[in-house]
């Protein structure tokens, strides 16, 4: 099957059972599993100093392996871009290197992006999912599908919260040739007014997040829209946004409060439900990939080329 290095560029290991569950499971799957020497260290709340996370990634860049997949997330990414060996990581994914992650991984795949062009992907990570009790089905499918080439999209069915997008827009291709590219949103809004946030235009941009309330969503969301950079794009998706909790003081505001908020403010559309975020179900998103939206009745789909095609 895959050559697949596991490494870990932000946040130390905190569950090592799973982290040793996601080894067994690839193992499982039939795939050749290599761990870098530095994957279990830790340094205060990090998998190592900033030196020896950089190292990883020189480690990861150079190892030849089929996919460069990160242990867990946490944070670390954004204090050591300007070390990230970019010109090394941009050559791997050349040679075929899927550098794959979530979470706090959106710092390196959004300044790889913006440095390079070059295509990451956005999906599991080895102790959050692989090593999870019981693995999702559909995710272990889409990574597979990534890993033999062969994934070149991913559907969804559209709540009827998107009622409001579907009946502004006709059915059929909703965005062509768009870049597909976003990920964590508080992550990426970390990155805004840095040279490691890309310069995207007409693009496809999909976002997800986790124990962040609703009004902390739309405050993101506020500095996204305010800076030009929502309205700049074909389309807005929304992912998972999963383990907060709202509380009496709410008085009815959500998240779909914030998406309501939101498509005012916006006249590109704005569709929910994407499977993607820190949740069990995600598919694999080739973040830098011209992709085309598709919506045909209440299904939404993504399709992309292989990423170098």
């Amino acid at each position: 099957m895959a050559h697949i290095y596991i490494y870990s560029p932000s946040g130390a290991v905190r569950d090592k059972s799973a982290f040793k569950r996601g080894v067994s499971r690839l193992k499982l799957l039939g795939h050749e599993v290599e761990l870098d020497v530095d994957a279990l260290s830790r340094h205060t709340r990090f998998a190592g100093d900033d030196g020896m996370r950089l190292a990883a990634i020189h480690r990861a860049a150079a190892s030849g392996a089929d996919v460069a997949l990160i242990s867990r997330g946490g944070y670390g990414l954004t204090r050591i871009l300007p070390g990230i060996p970019y010109k090394a990581v941009a050559k791997a994914i050349s040679k075929g290197t899927h550098f794959v992650g979530i979470s706090d991984f959106t710092a390196f795949q959004n300044a790889v992006l913006a440095k390079t062009g070059a295509v990451t992907w956005a999906g599991p990570a080895l102790g959050e999912d692989f090593g999870a009790e019981q693995p999702d089905d559909i995710m272990e499918a889409c990574f597979d599908d990534m890993v033999s080439g062969q994934g070149e999209g991913a559907g969804w069915r559209l709540s009827a919260h998107n009622r409001p997008a579907l009946s502004a827009r006709r059915e059929g291709v909703w965005a062509k040739d768009a870049v597909l590219w976003g990920g964590n949103l508080a992550v990426l809004t970390s990155l805004l007014g840095t040279p490691y946030f890309p310069q995207i235009r007409s693009g496809v941009l999909f976002l997800e997040d986790v124990g962040e309330h609703p009004y902390r969503i739309e405050r993101m969301l506020t500095q996204l829209l305010h800076a030009g950079v929502l309205a700049q794009q074909k389309a807005v998706i929304l992912g998972q946004f999963s383990n907060y909790k709202l509380t009496p003081h709410d008085s009815g505001f959500k998240f779909l409060s914030v998406v309501d908020w939101l498509r005012l403010q916006l006249k590109v559309p704005v569709l929910t439900d994407l499977p993607f975020g820190h949740v069990a179900t995600k598919v694999c998103l080739p973040v830098g990939q011209p992709v085309s939206l598709l919506v045909e009745a209440q299904d939404a789909l993504l399709l992309w080329a292989h990423p170098g095609h």
